[in-house]
This record gives structure tokens, sequence and C-alpha cells, in this order.
């Protein structure tokens, strides 16, 4: 198959492209470089470019003879969206739906989205099943579900085959320490901590001790890239054919089980044989107590994560970022 990918030099992106090509798929790779990096994809793929170029999209699709999308191109940094929601709503929502556009008026009817846990909020359902209330908390999370739901629109007005991919915490690294994790300004927690360890910052901060959780912290479900990537590569080839009733699938991708924060600090300092300096503040506005995936429906279509605890999530991470202390600036 032949997949353009936008947003491919980033985090997750870049992992998805890997494994596209490892499994024989014919892959090219649009990003602005604004959140992603060079090093992080073969060169031979790279054009750098915006999405918000429809022009550029459009001769992509026509010269390649693209057959699919692939779409993480996003602007995710959930208080920035807060600080500033207008440019998230137009680099994500007002940019996919030209992306959509050009898709359509080029004939190319096949979509997988990088979505994302932020649409479903704060609730109580633990896990989380992809029916479940849709109640986001911050502008990041809006729109996400805003693209979410033109992307049905879409399959239902144009025939339009889809998968919506809602992911959990994206984390770890390859396994022999090639590629990993490096964003500007980090917001993650397990390469925070990770940073704390090798003294690059005075400590991490843990927001809030009072959640109805086993120590009180908030629990998280972490699933680890390489996994994510693997679902991507599932959701692709198993996608309906365009045209087909229903047009596509919305999946979470989680390991459906969770870790606290005191529990991936734990995990880093069994890993690193190192402590973890950390400070506990108050509650972040907005933070649900917990968010665990269902994750049923992958399972269904022979999806299993390889790294399901969170000893060898930080094991890959920790590896990247000591052969890698500047990341992809190295």
């Amino acid at each position: 198959m032949k997949i353009l990918v936008t947003g491919g030099a980033g985090y997750v992106g870049s992992f998805a492209v890997r494994y596209l090509v490892r499994t024989g798929q014919e892959v090219v790779v649009l990003d602005n470089l604004c959140q992603g990096h060079r090093g992080a994809v073969d060169e031979k793929l790279l054009v750098v470019g915006d999405i918000a170029d429809t022009e550029l999209v459009g001769r992509l699709l026509d010269e390649h003879r693209i057959e699919a999308v692939m779409h993480f191109a996003a602007a995710t940094n959930v208080a920035e969206s807060v600080e500033d929601p207008r440019y998230h709503y137009r680099n994500n929502t007002a940019n996919t739906l030209g992306l959509l556009e050009t898709m359509i008026d080029h004939d190319v009817r096949k979509i997988v989205f990088s979505s994302t846990a932020a649409t479903y909020g704060a609730t109580d359902e633990m896990p989380l099943r992809e029916d479940a209330p849709k109640n986001p908390v911050c502008p990041y999370g809006y729109s996400k579900l805003a693209i979410e739901w033109m992307i049905q629109v879409f399959s239902h007005a144009y025939g339009l085959s889809y998968a919506i991919l809602r992911y959990f915490n994206a984390s770890g690294a390859a396994e022999d320490g090639s590629h990993g994790e490096w964003h500007k300004p980090e917001t993650h927690l397990i390469p925070l901590i990770i940073e704390a360890v090798q003294g690059k910052r005075d400590r991490v901060e843990i927001y809030g001790s009072d959640y109805e959780t086993k120590d009180g912290t908030c629990l998280r479900d972490y699933v680890h890239v390489e996994d994510l990537a693997q679902a991507h590569e599932i959701a692709i080839t198993t996608c309906p054919e365009p045209g087909s009733t229903p047009g596509g699938r919305i999946m979470n991708i989680g390991t459906g089980g969770g870790n606290t924060v005191l529990e991936v600090v734990e995990a880093v300092e069994g890993v690193t044989g190192k402590k973890v300096p950390y400070t506990i503040t108050g509650r972040r506005p907005g933070d649900p107590a917990r968010l665990v995936a269902s994750n049923d429906r992958l399972l269904e279509l022979g999806w299993k994560p390889r790294f399901p605890n969170i000893e060898d999530v930080v094991r890959t991470a920790w590896e990247w970022h000591c052969k890698h202390p500047n990341g992809y600036d190295d």
C-alpha cells in the first residue's frame, strides 16, 4: 500500500513509519519539522512541508499514487492549548479539514487518524470503552474530537474509510536505543523523570497526592510506542474498503492496565539504580484520577502489546536517553 504519513518525523509518527517500512508498505512522510526531527526518519522518505499547503498535499497524493493517509500532524501540548486555543484549533482542526477536502478531491478515501484519550475527559467509567461519554477538559481534546466528527461525517457523505485510534500515554523508545522521545519543551512524565535522574532538571513535580488511587497520585495507562506502531499497521491494513458501511472503526490503544505516578518513579529508580528527586504539589485543574483503556476492539484484530510492563517501557526510554543525551540534536 502507498501511504502518506503526515507528521511522520514526530515521536509516534516516526515509529509508525519504520514499522510500515519493515512490513513492506511504501511510505512518503510529510512533516514541517515544527515538532518532528530529521534524524527520526529516513531522509529519502521525507518531504518538508505543511498540511496547510493543500497544493503540496494534492501533488504528493497524485505523484506517489497514494492510497491511504496516516495522519499524525498536530499540536499536542495540553497547557499550550489552554493558553492559545486559537493555534490548536487552526493547526489541528482547520488544517485537518483541508487535508480531508484534498483527499476527497484527489480520490484518496482511506485514513488512519491519531486521536487521543483526551477526548473522553473526566469520567468515572474505567476502563474506558470507546462509546464512553466525551467531555474533554481542554481545547486540545476538543480539537481532536472535532476531527473525529469530521471524519465520520466525511465517511457518510463521501465514502471515506477510516480508523480512529485514541492513544493513552505513549511511552518508551526503540529497544536498541536508536530512536526515542524528544520534545522541546518536554511535558511527558517518563522523560521528565529521567531528566531529573540525569541532573538536567532539579526535580520532578508531582501534581496531587490525594486522588482515589492506591498511593494518591494519578494513574495512567502507559503504552509503548512500538506497540502503538503495530496498532497503526493493523488499523491501515484492516480498514474497510471506501464506501463500506460502516465506514470505519474507533479503537483505544492502551494496555488495559495502569500505573500511578509514584509507581513510575519507582520503576525509573529500579531501572537506573538512582533516586528520583521530586516534589508533590497541588492538583492540576482537569486532571482525572485514572485513565485506563479498554482495548478489546484492538485485541480482536490480533494486536498484542509486547511491552505491557512499566519496567520494560522505562528500560527502553532509559537506553535512549543514555545514548542520546541531546536527543536528535546529537
